[in-house]
């Protein structure tokens, strides 16, 4: 991204949260597709009763694992992309009356990214223009622990597509959809979700649109709802978080560019607007290296993907940042001491 207009990163806490409005409906949702509430929410360490309250936060990692879960269980492969299709946005509470009562669609999208952080924790969200000249709408889980979540991603941008179309109608497709993580199988289904090109292994999950659409008017605006939204979400939100934690931002970065190859120092030190020597010393005084954080994140990673069947493991290698697949082979030996088939084979047959 260049130029960015806007960014926001979700304050950081020991346990990240998220509001638990953006689980509203889930539990209909689930009981639509077949799914038992009980074990999907007690395998998550949420209950039911919890999903939509308006100023309960739940924990980040329990509110990704409840969708994965329920992915899992319906053996729905895409319930976070039509969960997200058919949120609407005021079912996001505060967060969500604070962007359709803006008076443009600009102001709306300017109050997501401005008001992100107490909405969500540990997470960023950014409103600038892309390499290509459109608008992008960015969002990523910063959380490095987080690795389960896919179904987030996609339910999230069907949110985003929904708050946009408040002002352009329910008909309006945005230029491009960008998700982060890999391909799945049923892809056909997110260009009919989004009616737009989708890519996949990309840096942020974000959708990418016109510039001159900002000037949109919404059609529900009112100044007096939008400011008493901010007023009560920054009043949430109000508490000590300690700072992200050094190496949890330069895993978030090495993630994000390890399809492109093994990241360097100096691309990471970029995007964290740090010295290459600043962010050694830092990770020192951690006791670890960028070198360690690489290969922890390729190595959290790759038992994520080797955990997807449908993934070959060609693709996997791709993923991960390695230039050749017996290097690949290597590094799994390394850490597991078998090959990437048979540590595949273990974790299916968990």
């Amino acid at each position: 991204m260049s130029e960015l207009a806007m960014q926001a990163r979700g304050g950081a806490s020991v346990e990240p949260a998220i509001l638990a409005a953006a689980a509203t409906g889930i539990v209909t949702f689930i009981e639509r597709h077949g799914g038992d509430i009980d074990s999907i929410f007690g395998n998550s360490g949420i209950s039911p009763e919890m999903a939509g309250e308006t100023t309960l936060k739940l924990r980040l990692s329990d509110f990704c694992t409840l969708f994965e879960q329920a992915s899992k269980r319906t053996r729905f492969d895409n319930f976070g992309l039509w969960f997200g299709n058919q949120f609407q946005p005021r079912d996001l509470g505060l967060w969500g009356y604070a962007a359709v009562s803006s008076p443009t669609l600009g102001s709306a999208l300017e109050n997501l990214v401005g008001l992100f952080g107490y909405h969500q924790e540990q997470s960023s969200m950014r409103l600038g223009r892309a390499k290509n000249g459109l608008m992008a709408l960015q969002y990523r889980i910063e959380a490095p622990d987080i690795m389960q979540r896919r179904q987030d991603a996609e339910l999230s941008l069907g949110m985003f597509l929904n708050v946009m179309r408040e002002a352009l109608g329910s008909g309006w497709t945005p230029e491009e959809v960008h998700l982060e993580h890999a391909r799945p199988v049923d892809c056909d289904e997110h260009e009919r979700a989004f009616g737009a090109p989708v890519y996949f292994a990309q840096p942020y999950n974000a959708l990418l649109f016109r510039s001159e659409l900002l000037q949109r008017p919404m059609p529900h605006g009112d100044p007096k709802l939008m400011a008493l939204m901010r007023i009560c979400l920054q009043q949430l939100g109000e508490r000590k978080d300690r700072p992200a934690e050094l190496s949890d931002r330069v895993r978030a970065a090495v993630r994000a560019r390890l399809p492109e190859g093994y990241p360097s120092l100096e691309s990471v030190a970029d995007e964290l607007r740090m010295s290459t020597g600043a962010i050694q010393r830092g990770l020192a005084q951690q006791g670890t290296s960028f070198k360690d954080i690489v290969e922890r994140t390729r190595r959290e990673m790759a038992l994520t993907y080797l955990g997807q069947r449908h993934l070959p493991i060609s693709e996997i290698s791709f993923l991960l940042g390695y230039s050749e697949l017996s290097a690949f082979s290597r590094a799994v030996r390394r850490w597991s001491g078998t090959s990437p088939s048979t540590l595949r084979d273990t974790l299916l047959a968990g």
